[in-house]
């Protein structure tokens, strides 16, 4: 966990926001997750969200969906998950974050799920599903293997919600910028100021926007919008690695990494 609160305040010290880059673990294979994961981190991103597969992922568009579905046919379940997260720990210092649903690990075992996500080397967990008034076993277990605890706030997230995800949250806030699922989209809602400032009212822990956050452009306006501390891209990332080094292909390295850099350079404030 201190790896991740340490990452936003030393991007908040270089008057920057945060970068965090979604992949789906094993999505074209374990071994590119690991080399995106070290490579991006190298070449700029802050933190990187591991996701894990799961059959049903109601919060993911199109793009992931794929992504997941692909994964899931190769064999990947959330021991082969750790298995990446360990991996990359043994060459890198980023900052991780595996992100889920609830059901796997619920079956995994919530308690053998947090002890080995922080031995592999993971900083926190997003369970996309779990609502944080129904939480507290799982913060409770969470805090115990010190792994941060990060929740979402929507556009419909009431004032009950964002004082209570205020306080159990830890890491970052994820901040949804829309109502609807993950995916690449044209711009950015009219009204996300007005959601983040909202949100800041309550914390003064760090807040990142993810769904819809897929350009160099979508960062820089994040950049400049008061009380916002980092993006989270995701599908573009994924659309690219897939375009790229599906079903053995060979891509370009260099494309995914200048894309990387493109989302970073528009990270300064």
């Amino acid at each position: 966990m201190e790896r991740l609160i340490s990452k936003f305040e030393q991007v908040r010290k270089r008057n920057e926001i945060a970068l965090v880059l979604y992949v789906t673990a094993g999505d074209p294979s374990p071994e590119l997750t690991v080399e995106t994961v070290v490579r991006g981190f190298e070449t700029g991103a802050d933190v990187f969200e591991i996701g894990i597969p799961f059959s049903d992922p109601i919060a993911d568009g199109p793009t992931i969906q794929a992504a997941i579905d692909r994964a899931l046919r190769r064999g990947i379940r959330v021991a082969t998950v750790l298995e990446i997260v360990k991996a990359i720990r043994q060459k890198s210092d980023v900052p991780l974050v595996l992100m889920t649903y609830f059901n796997p690990v619920l079956q995994y075992g919530l308690e053998r799920f947090a002890q080995e996500a922080r031995k592999s080397g993971a900083d926190g967990v997003l369970l996309t599903d779990v609502p944080p008034e129904e939480a507290s076993d799982w913060v409770e277990i969470a805090r115990k293997h010190e792994l941060a605890t990060i929740f979402l706030l929507a556009p419909t997230s009431t004032d009950e919600r964002i004082k209570l995800v205020s306080e159990i949250g830890t890491g970052f806030i994820y901040c949804v910028s829309r109502t609807g699922v993950t995916g690449e989209r044209e711009s950015l809602p009219e009204d996300l100021p007005e959601l983040v400032a909202k949100i800041r009212k309550h914390t003064d822990k760090p807040i990142a926007i993810g769904f819809g956050i897929s350009k160099p452009e979508h960062v820089a306006s994040v950049a400049q919008m008061d009380g916002a501390d980092g993006v989270v891209v995701g599908s573009a990332l994924v659309r690219m690695l897939h375009e790229e080094f599906s079903e053995g292909r060979q891509g370009s390295w260099q494309k995914i990494l200048d894309f990387i850099k493109a989302l970073k350079s528009a990270s300064k404030r």
